[in-house]
């Protein structure tokens, strides 16, 4: 379609205008020495991770829009800005919490395979090849993004999409993050001549200070505005990209497009110490952070202070973290087809029972899971009751799907290791808020590039167990919300795979239970579970840290805080003001109005 010169001209003024408003601006408070990465506000908050993306949706928090408004601009943006994480050919999922109606919802757009009976064959050697087709799930993002603002936004969709094309049509300045993961990532982006051209161009890796314009990227941004989820799924673009995705070994087709399917589910829902707790069901990874929290609740673990400083705490905190993991970890799987009794994995009564778990836990010890089943039957009571949180397996234990075990040459496990994600916060002036985590899977996704975005590889977390037609993939990805009252009182979320979960958990339970600022929360070292007797530990942490695991019988990994070990990006609102923190391991900001 050929557009008129006059209408050009007067979109080329309104992007500069837009770009203009949506520039980072200083935050209001800075006790940090990072670029925004501590801003409090009395308004709204965006915190994101790229400075771009979180002033996108400060900027249509500051036109009129709500959290969903703000939401969808800050994705939107980030899958320009951020592509080696994210994307429109990403998936995802969002907690949304509308404090006026007292209402928390829930929605899996993630990665999720087509109709053919040929998504339930494992191929290796596809796995293997810089480009894999095979890899790369139907992608739910746009999907997610426009139902969700068709349901509960206030802005026109061109609105809140106008700046992610402004930053795609004029570039951005590309950060220290993305600098680095195109260099990383080079023999991927090197096997597509296109992606080539933008992210190696004559064949150097994009370097800090560039701008980098994509006006492909622009072109199918656009089509999005005007003409919806259509324009996507439907016709010339799912056409050219359903024709690469087969072109690199995938079975989909232009009707698994358009049947994409977005899931509105009821959030997982937990009370802990005082809060309620929200995060993503099923197949996506809410219930690990809350089984963790409510572990770390029965076992008082706060009485034992700080794990940056007191052996024991950290013991306790890598005890809860290993026991929930055991416990969640049994069970995974689309929730249509397998059993995953993800309630009564989350259930405070559950807790109480598996705090024995933990006491006497060593490096040489193996955590047998828990059986979960009477507390997933058991109904909700409180606060969770009241919300309509996600409900019992309505698949009895006959169909929970056959344990995870390693494929010879790696493959899935592979692929599920290398994650890299992107994560957002969103509160607004009438607090209402969202929790989103979107990804593209392993860096650039599948590397399958097209209409100006990378596929994802989601369908790479499928295993040999729960691989099939017309599923969603699991994942580790866990937007939370925790509410105090009526009243939210923390969003916070994380990226970077097996990272995701663990880092959200010691950063919600440094904040809340700790009382630690959230800058702080953010900014400690983190500890993470490994294979066998294996801890990684970031630097930051008291001597005799290192010394109490050594003398339990593990063996701590020195790990650099980097883009895996957790991206953590949260809003807490402390007596009604709202402090955003952005993780220093990322190049993200943090941006009130």
């Amino acid at each position: 379609m050929t557009i008129p010169f006059a209408t050009r001209s007067r979109a080329a003024v309104l992007s500069a205008i837009l770009l203009a408003a949506c520039a980072p601006q200083p935050p209001a408070a800075g006790p940090t020495p990072l670029y925004a990465k501590r801003a409090e506000s009395a308004k709204g908050m965006v915190t994101a991770s790229h400075a771009d993306a979180a002033a996108a949706g400060a900027a249509i928090l500051r036109q009129g829009g709500n959290a969903v408004d703000a939401a969808v601009a800050t994705a939107f943006a980030l899958a320009v800005v951020d592509p080696s994480q994210t994307g429109i050919g990403a998936g995802g999922g969002m907690i949304v919490w509308q404090h006026a109606t007292g209402r928390a919802e829930g929605l899996d757009f993630y990665a999720r395979t087509g109709a053919d009976p040929d998504w339930a064959r494992a191929d290796s050697a596809a796995m293997r090849r810089p480009i894999n087709g095979r890899a790369a799930g139907v992608p739910g993002a746009v999907a997610g993004l426009l139902d969700a603002h068709a349901k509960w936004g206030k802005l026109p969709r061109a609105q809140v999409m106008a700046p992610a094309i402004a930053l795609a049509r004029d570039g951005f300045i590309v950060s220290p993050l993305l600098a680095r993961t195109s260099e990383g990532a080079r023999a991927k982006l090197a096997a597509d001549s296109a992606a080539a051209a933008l992210f190696l161009p004559g064949g150097v890796a994009l370097r800090p200070g560039e701008r980098l314009v994509q006006a492909h990227l622009a072109r199918t941004l656009e089509a999005i505005a005007k003409d919806g989820k259509a324009a996507f799924y439907e016709g010339v673009l799912a056409e050219r990209a359903v024709a690469k995705m087969r072109e690199m070994g995938s079975p989909v087709t232009v009707a698994d497009f358009k049947n994409y399917p977005v899931a509105f589910k009821r959030p997982l829902c937990s009370a802990w110490m005082g809060y309620t707790l929200l995060s993503a069901a099923p197949p996506l990874g809410g219930a690990s952070p809350l089984a963790a929290l409510n572990l770390l609740d029965a076992t008082n673990a706060a009485q034992l202070g700080s794990p940056t400083t007191n052996g024991a705490a950290a013991l306790q905190m890598l005890g809860a973290l290993r026991v929930a993991s055991a416990d969640v970890g049994r069970f995974r799987g689309d929730p249509s087809v397998f059993a995953v009794p993800a309630r009564g994995l989350t259930s405070p009564a559950f807790a109480a029972k598996r705090a024995g778990a933990i006491a006497g836990l060593n490096g040489e010890a193996t955590v047998t899971p828990g059986d979960p089943w009477a507390d997933d039957a058991a109904a909700p009571s409180g606060a969770c009751a009241t919300l309509d949180g996600w409900g019992a397996s309505a698949l009895g234990q006959d169909k929970v799907a056959a344990t995870r075990t390693p494929r010879a040459g790696g493959g899935d496990d592979e692929a599920w290791a290398g994650s890299n994600t992107t994560h957002f916060s969103v509160v607004d002036g009438d607090r209402n808020a969202v929790s989103l985590t979107f990804t593209v899977g392993v860096l650039f996704g599948s590397g399958v590039y097209v209409n100006g975005y990378f596929l994802n590889s989601g369908a790479a977390n499928l295993d040999n167990a729960t691989r099939g037609p017309n599923r969603f993939a699991s994942s580790t990805i866990s937007p939370t919300i925790i509410l105090q009252g009526n009243d939210v009182r923390m969003v916070v979320g994380a990226a970077g795979s097996q990272y995701i979960p663990t880092s959200t958990t010691q950063v919600a339970f440094r904040h809340l239970a700790l009382g630690e600022d959230p800058w702080m929360a953010i900014a400690s070292p983190r500890l993470q579970p490994a294979q066998g007797r294996s801890v990684e530990v970031e630097s930051g942490f008291a001597p005799d840290v290192y010394a109490a695991l050594r003398a339990k019988g593990y063996y701590p990994l020195s790990r650099v805080g980097d883009i895996m070990f957790g991206g953590v990006h949260a809003i807490a609102v402390v007596k009604g003001k709202l402090i955003g923190v952005a993780d220093p391991r990322r190049d993200g900001a943090a941006i009130g109005y």
